[in-house]
């Protein structure tokens, strides 16, 4: 299995882009504390679904001066409990999990009050994959391929704040993120359109509600409603209720 406890180094000795510090400071990237962090060591847990990697990474990574492995663990599925009541600075962990495991552990993570920074290592570096990581607050992707001298580079690295991406990927996955951006900017321009009694239509539509629940929930009147339904379609430029829902149901509040 090639991993990054090889020592050659197919693509060892970049430095992080750039660009990654201005997508950082534009709030496209996850940013961390400054400092020079190798001085004063780093904690770590080590998650990832095959064992014979995490052992051997785990073992590996003790053997730094500045790095402590807190808990290596290998699960397929691994639930946050298994570290509750533990603390790390980094969590490295497999983006490869089955579904979107690595996604939503890695979410719940990055939530905490004193959250670690999360580095998610992989066999690929699919642009599509890494933004979600990005989206959910990773701070790195780094693929299993590389060497564990590149790796010591991110970790370290990530522990003072900065945030390392594939160069390869960099452009692919802050286009992903910028669209997000720009989508996100126009249906806040759209709804900010609408007026408080269309949005609360749009609402109880978000919900499930049909035309008549939506009468009876918001005291008005069919024909009301039904005046609120083309009026709200007019402004946001769709032809149908449905259209309506799916354009702005992720930014309802």
């Amino acid at each position: 299995m090639s991993s990054p406890l090889s020592e050659p180094c197919p693509v060892g000795g970049r430095t992080p882009s750039p660009d990654v510090g201005a997508a950082a400071q534009a709030g496209l990237l996850p940013s961390g504390p400054s400092g020079n962090a190798c001085n004063v060591g780093i904690s770590l847990f080590v998650i990832d679904q095959e064992r014979t990697f995490t052992d051997a990474l785990a073992a590996r990574l003790e053997a730094e001066q500045d790095i402590e492995v807190v808990v290596a663990i290998h699960r397929q599925a691994p639930a946050p409990s298994v570290i509750v009541g533990r603390h790390a600075d980094i969590v490295l962990l497999d983006g490869d999990l089955p579904g979107n495991a690595a996604v939503r552990l890695c979410e719940e993570l990055s939530g905490r009050d004193e959250a670690p920074r999360v580095v998610m290592l992989s066999r690929g570096s699919e642009a599509g994959r890494i933004a979600d990581s990005v989206r959910v607050g990773a701070a790195a992707w780094v693929c299993k391929s590389e060497s564990l001298a590149h790796l010591l580079r991110v970790i370290r690295g990530v522990a003072a704040g900065e945030t390392w991406l594939p160069p390869t990927e960099m452009g692919a996955v802050l286009r992903l993120l910028l669209a997000e951006r720009e989508e996100q900017r126009e249906s806040d321009r759209l709804l900010a359109s609408l007026t408080p009694r269309e949005r609360e239509v749009l609402a109880c539509l978000a919900d499930g509600a049909g035309r008549r629940d939506v009468a009876e929930q918001l005291h008005l009147s069919a024909n009301t409603v039904r005046t609120h339904l083309q009026n709200l379609m007019a402004k946001l430029g769709v032809h149908s209720t449905l259209e309506a829902v799916a354009l702005t149901r992720p930014h309802l509040s």
